[in-house]
């Protein structure tokens, strides 16, 4: 009997997966996590139903969120990751030898170690064997409440703004994030689909924009996320991602990246007309 994972990207428009197995199903105080094999895409976590990340198209998403801002500000040494419990995210930041301490705050410690035991290939930094990377188990509100004028970059590796992430989309945790930068920190964020997700995109810009004076939108094709087509806030205190990126650095960067590269960089924020009209002001 074939088995296949569906997904509703809409009332009338969805993604189907054929799975072979299940590897885990089962509940934290927050969420229901499911970890299963796939012929097409690998293995699969899922979080209340949803696709999170797969084996086979991860780096997308993960290159994105990190390399975008670590190759934009001139001397980032202190990173923060809310979210992210996969690891994806913080195995990105080590690429980057000049980072000092990479801190992932994750609200959901069963994410972390499901990780560590099914999706290896992510969560390689987040063993406990790299001393550049701390965990913290801890909701990223209260995290960053007691952290700042800390970090020089900040990624809001979050869900979408359902259950336990609803609150990583308000201005008030804008500001939170704001003041737990340094004066001239960035922070990034994944800001949904522009196709599917026009009204939501609306509002996180529009609350970024309330706190930060810079703030763009970029773009990345993922396959199993709604439409393929996935976006980025850029939200900087003091550099653009376009005048202020250090191209020279990106070109002799001394690691592969499947991919993000110097020229991609500046493409992604050029962006079809009616995502740029979702965030027009």
């Amino acid at each position: 009997m074939d088995l296949w994972y569906t997904e509703k990207h809409s009332d009338n428009v969805g993604i189907t997966i054929k799975t072979s197995k299940s590897l885990f199903s089962g509940n934290s105080e927050f969420q229901q996590l499911d970890i299963v094999e796939t012929l097409e895409f690998g293995r699969m976590m899922l979080l209340d139903g949803l696709v999170m990340v797969t084996e086979r198209d991860e780096f997308i998403y993960h290159e994105m969120i990190v390399h975008p801002a670590l190759f934009t500000h001139p001397r980032p040494k202190k990173i923060l990751v809310i979210g992210g419990g996969d690891g994806g995210s913080i195995r990105e930041i080590m690429k980057h030898p000049e980072i000092e301490l990479a801190v992932l705050c994750e609200i959901d410690s069963l994410v972390i170690e499901k990780s560590i035991e099914f999706l290896p290939s992510m969560a390689s930094e987040i063993d406990g064997n790299n001393p550049r990377v701390k965990l913290h188990v801890d909701d990223g509100l209260a995290y960053i409440r007691a952290h700042q004028n800390e970090f020089d970059i900040i990624l809001v590796d979050s869900t979408d703004p359902i259950g336990p992430a609803v609150g990583l989309f308000e201005e008030s945790f804008y500001q939170l994030v704001f003041s737990a930068l340094k004066d001239d920190g960035i922070m990034i964020a994944q800001s949904e689909s522009p196709f599917y997700h026009a009204e939501i995109q609306k509002n996180i810009y529009r609350n970024i924009r309330a706190v930060f004076p810079i703030v763009e939108m970029y773009q990345a094709f993922i396959p199993t996320y709604p439409s393929g087509f996935w976006s980025f806030a850029f939200s900087s205190k003091k550099y653009h991602p376009i005048t202020d990126f250090d191209h020279d650095r990106a070109v002799t960067r001394d690691f592969h990246s499947r991919y993000y590269n110097e020229n991609l960089h500046l493409g992604a924020f050029m962006l079809p007309t009616f995502a740029r009209e979702n965030i027009t002001e």
